[in-house]
């Protein structure tokens, strides 16, 4: 399959390092892609400054990509999943589907939809290039 992973990360703050490693290698495991390399990781704007976010991306050489808030609203329709809860804060059914699906650029396709883990949402898409 052709086109750069990128892994979309939903997280509540002060979620560690390895909580988001471990929901990032539960999508890959589950999509059948286990070992693959995400060179893109993307979340909401007001996450970038997370410690554990950052250091999760420097562990995996991954280019973190922040998604304005604003900028999810326009993936709702190609959401796979739906939580009410961020629907309502942010207008989207999954900020990590969003954030991946913008991260992946124009043409993006969803391949995995988010999992959940206690602290963290993870989605994976492909870039078509």
């Amino acid at each position: 399959m052709t086109g750069r992973l990128v892994a979309g990360l939903g997280l509540r703050a002060a979620t560690s390092e390895a909580d988001i490693l471990a929901c990032l290698d539960e999508a890959l495991a589950i999509a059948g892609l286990s070992g693959e390399s995400t060179p893109r990781l993307a979340t909401l704007s007001s996450r970038m400054g997370e410690p554990g976010l950052n250091a999760a991306a420097a562990s995996r050489q991954a280019e973190l990509v922040a998604v304005p808030d604003e900028a999810l609203k326009g993936f709702e329709a190609a959401c796979a999943t739906r939580s009410t809860r961020i629907a309502s804060l942010y207008g989207v059914g999954s900020v990590a589907e969003a954030a991946a699906l913008a991260a992946a650029g124009p043409g993006g396709v969803l391949i995995q939809p988010r999992i959940a883990t206690a602290r963290v949402t993870c989605a994976l898409a492909r870039s078509v290039s």
